[in-house]
């Protein structure tokens, strides 16, 4: 199968696709509970979607509430969300809320901050929606296959004052490993995803489907919330002659402005908030491709521009989003931890420390592990914390990729400023919860540990992490 497609013809029945409602595009909220809460319910179990277009069969995935992503849970900033999740799966999991500064025991984290949700179990996770912005939600136990298989759907948070845009529309990217049959391949695992790049699969998704178009009026704002969902992808994404002006980065606010080079790029786990003024000429036609992967560019979709324009200016409106409760670094007096990720192929790692003893490479990959931060390879998610910080001082993470591939680092219950990349000061300074690191890049982040607990602080890649690239940060 070639390359971010499925053999049979996307053109068979989802032309326009992303015009429907399975765009997500702000559903309905739920009624408030009796003591003021929005309560939601998620049901974990195997369904069946029509990734590949037709004559190709329905896929057999793993989903939330039948769907493919899970259902849009939207409330409001300051409000206080109460997600109760029933699994009906042969397997134990979690849910895992990424980007949302909570309570450590409502986190999802196997073990660490909970017990799993047994099969025929419930859990109810209930935390306050503190910052506004898009997140998501997805397992953290066996996350290799069990997000692989569908488990993942967006979080959004609005502004207690929203910007004014014509439409608020979520496009959670995705790829998939099929078979010719249209099912997914079970080679969950596999070595070379777990010492390579992870699982990367030959099939993109908008939504849970391969789209052709998507349908746009000349002259409207759109607030594009880009989530990518993959288990290992990358995306640059080319949105050809229209100008995205990013506004947030992993649901914080960030000053307007344009992505170097015109590309917007999202590793896994991370998010980007864009406002899109489509000004192309009505009646016309433009391609968003995906340039990450050098030599392998493939159309993600067209915009398609409706005959009848809505305007014939972009709209005089803000693009700056007020600024999330965050606490600034205080740098200057910042406690500093120098932090190596290394291993995988081609990375020169001889060995690490599992569970306190030394293994060596050989020996570390019988045991399904490949991947070490500090020299450390963790084997499951309870471990000596690798930091123990004090809560209310302010930390500097110097990270160093020793490795040959890409990682996006992710911390929990936290967010974190970029401070620099490679020596050079990062532009706007965002904050974000996952950083991608190309090989050799080196990366200063500085937040202030606010939110007591142990967090996981890993590679977003599962294959990655659950071969090792993980570990414990404590506020105390």
């Amino acid at each position: 199968m070639s390359e971010g497609r499925c053999t049979p013809s996307r053109r068979a029945v989802l032309a326009g696709a992303l015009g429907s409602a399975s765009l997500l595009a702000g559903g309905r909220w739920p009624a408030l509970a009796a003591d003021g809460a929005r309560e939601f319910a998620l049901d974990i179990g195997p369904a069946e979607v029509q990734i590949a277009p037709q004559p190709a069969p329905a896929t057999r995935i793993w989903s939330y509430n039948g769907a493919l992503p899970g259902p849009e849970l939207r409330v409001r900033q300051g409000e206080r969300l109460r997600v109760i999740v029933t699994n009906t799966l042969d397997e134990p999991t979690t849910v895992h809320w990424h980007g949302i500064r909570l309570p450590n025991a409502m986190d999802g984290v196997p073990h660490l901050t909970q017990a799993p949700i047994a099969p025929g179990g419930r859990f109810v996770y209930e935390f306050d929606a503190v910052d506004a912005g898009t997140f998501w939600y997805h397992p953290h136990m066996r996350s290799a296959e069990q997000t692989a298989r569908g488990l993942y759907g967006p979080l959004i948070i609005e502004e207690r004052d929203p910007p004014r845009v014509d439409r608020d529309i979520t496009w959670v990217l995705d790829d998939w490993r099929l078979a010719r049959s249209a099912q997914i391949t079970e080679d969950f695992g596999h070595f070379h995803d777990i010492t390579h790049a992870g699982r990367i699969g030959n099939t993109v998704t908008i939504n849970g489907a391969i789209p052709e178009t998507f349908k746009v009026r000349r002259g409207e704002r759109i607030r594009l919330r880009l989530i990518n969902a993959a288990n290992a992808r990358n995306f640059a994404l080319d949105l050809g002659a229209h100008a995205p002006v990013i506004v947030a980065l992993d649901g914080q606010p960030v000053e307007p402005h344009t992505p170097r080079g015109g590309m917007v790029v999202l590793g896994p786990a991370m998010r980007v908030d864009l406002i899109l003024d489509m000004m192309e000429p009505a009646g016309s036609r433009t391609r968003v491709v995906d340039r990450f992967y050098q030599g392998r560019d493939y159309r993600l979709v067209d915009f398609v521009y409706d005959e009848e324009p809505l305007r014939d200016a972009p709209p005089d409106w803000t693009l700056a989003l007020p600024a999330n409760p965050l606490t600034e670094p205080d740098v200057a007096n910042a406690t500093r931890h120098e932090i190596s990720f290394t291993g995988g192929a081609m990375g020169g790692m001889r060995g690490a420390q599992v569970r306190g003893e030394w293994r060596d490479m050989r020996s570390m990959v019988r045991a399904g592990l490949a991947w070490a931060i500090n020299g450390v390879a963790a084997h499951g998610h309870v471990m000596e914390p690798m930091v123990t910080m004090q809560r209310g001082t302010t930390h500097i993470l110097d990270m160093v990729n020793q490795s040959a591939f890409f990682h996006p680092i992710h911390l929990h219950g936290h967010h974190f400023r970029v401070l620099s990349r490679n020596g050079e000061p990062v532009r706007h300074k965002p904050w974000q919860d996952t950083v991608l690191m190309a090989p050799d890049d080196r990366v200063e982040v500085a937040f202030v540990a606010d939110n007591p607990g142990d967090w996981m602080f890993h590679c977003h890649i599962p294959e990655h992490m659950e071969a090792g690239m993980m570990g414990v940060v404590r506020v105390t």
